[in-house]
């Protein structure tokens, strides 16, 4: 049997454990183990369960070896912005607080009010664009509520950070999920110390940052005994779009790069950060990507909306409806049309999806959506809506002029958003493959590994593995 590798990609909602392999020239995946990861309430504010999350990066572990795999190596990423603060034991000092949580608000507002930091200099340092729930806001959040948490620990570390840690002992910061610090300089690549420090931020959280492709290390003794395996953990780039991204298989130069999630991530790869004032308030991103790359994007929020629609049509007997039945429901509206921001921070977690999509519409003075079809046609279309508008920034904002979109990720499958994509922004669409994170996780193992020689030669292999569907615009 050639090589395998593990790739455990952790999204909002889900994660799995994905077994890689290249054989004859091509990259073939299985999936080896799949779990629920869930929001919770706990002291006041919306918490990631973290230990149960760390025990199902490990029973998935477990279950590689009881199906006949050992991977050589391992790679974990994750979500960005989330993290969690340790000790000088390595004990946490408190909760992995969500980004969905409240208690962000208003923070960037206050360091405006108070003198303390423009976000105009901000984001001319980072070229982060402003969410409400950045790294930098969750820290200073803290600090008012909690500042003893601050206060005990010794190091922050990104959720797949701490991850690794428990798998290995070992810390390491990776650069990817560093950059959606907003506390990482977009042109030295590393921590920003004029920043760290007029936030009042401790230094000592802030390490050695390493770069996708570097050794974490092996499995500590009591991981051995609990999975029946040793595994070097290397670091993919453990931010998922950052992994999303490197799976993209496109040849053309004028392509739009779209990772389509819970979040959707539509952008470019640029070899230099844009920090111009334009940039900022069309608030584009510039996260680090592998070999120092920059992923020069838009967040807009995604799948999500569709997957709380889903949840809360949940019938008396606990099923929910298949994605094809709400895209059956949606077409069978062709004759509604509603268009609402997909990005305004009321779809973040509200209480409702679908009653929020219906006030929204309200409030802008347009019909409103009555039957689950039409709550579902409203959503496409404003998604679809978004990107257009989206690709349209971005080329004012590069002065390039695009020609397709590569769509990667599990909304790849959705063809009726993707029919839809490609009418509304006017470029041909190439979806998949599908799994594009656990894809680019797996091939910064192969590359470190020395299986695969480049990025290059990798986005070649993935075109020719797996089945790429063409969606031209009507």
């Amino acid at each position: 049997m050639n090589a395998c590798h593990l790739a455990v990609d952790i999204g909002a909602s889900s994660g799995r454990h994905i077994i890689g392999q290249l054989e004859n020239g091509k990259i073939s995946l299985k999936e080896i183990y799949r779990f629920e990861n869930r929001l919770i309430e706990k002291n006041g504010h919306l918490c990631w369960d973290i230990d149960h999350l760390a025990s199902e990066v490990i029973e998935g572990i477990r279950q590689c070896a009881v199906q006949g795999y050992k991977p050589e190596t391992m790679g974990i990423d994750t979500w960005a912005v989330d993290y969690v603060l340790l000790d000088s034991e390595g004990k946490r000092t408190g909760d992995a607080v969500a980004y969905r949580d409240e208690r962000t608000d208003h923070i960037r507002e206050q360091l405006e009010e108070k003198n303390i930091l423009s976000f105009a200099e901000h984001y001319a340092k980072t070229g982060i664009q402003y969410q409400k729930f950045n790294t930098v806001y969750q820290l200073l959040a803290l600090k008012q509520e909690h500042p003893e948490q601050l206060e005990n620990a010794e190091v922050m570390l990104m959720i797949p950070d701490y991850l690794n840690y428990v798998l290995t002992g070992v810390m390491k910061q990776e650069y990817t999920n560093a950059t959606t610090t907003a506390l990482v300089n977009a042109q030295s690549n590393d921590w920003d110390e004029e920043l760290i420090a007029k936030l009042g931020l401790p230094r000592r959280f802030f390490r050695k940052i390493s770069l996708p492709g570097s050794v974490v290390g092996e499995f500590t003794e009591a991981i051995r005994r609990k999975t029946g395996l040793s595994i070097k953990v290397i670091l993919p780039a453990t931010h998922d779009t950052g992994s999303a991204y490197l799976a993209v298989p496109a040849e053309d130069e004028n392509a739009v790069f779209l990772s389509s999630g819970t979040w959707s991530l539509l952008g470019v790869e640029n070899s230099r950060a844009i920090t111009s004032p334009e940039s900022m308030q069309q608030n584009f991103t510039n996260e680090g990507g592998y070999e120092y790359r920059y992923r020069y994007l838009k967040n807009i929020m995604g799948l999500w909306m569709i997957q709380n629609i889903r949840r809360e049509l949940k019938d008396e007997n606990g099923k929910l409806p298949s994605f094809p039945d709400l895209i059956k429901a949606a077409e069978d509206a062709v004759s509604f049309s509603a268009c609402i921001d997909v990005d305004d921070d009321r779809f973040l977690a509200p209480a409702s999806m679908i009653e929020e999509v219906k006030q929204a519409c309200a409030d802008s003075g347009q019909p409103v959506p009555v039957t689950t079809g039409e709550v579902m046609r409203t959503v496409y279309i404003s998604l679809a809506d978004d990107y257009r508008r989206a690709v349209q920034s971005l080329e004012e904002l590069t002065g390039k002029k695009f020609t397709s979109m590569n769509i990667v990720g599990g909304g790849s499958q959705d063809m009726y958003l993707n029919q839809m994509t490609a009418d509304a922004s006017g470029l041909t669409v190439y979806a998949g493959p599908t799994e594009g994170t656990a894809l680019g996780n797996l091939i910064v193992q192969m590359i470190a590994e020395k299986e695969i020689a480049s990025l290059q030669e990798a986005r070649h292999i993935i075109s020719k593995s797996f089945d790429i569907k063409e969606v031209k615009p009507r």
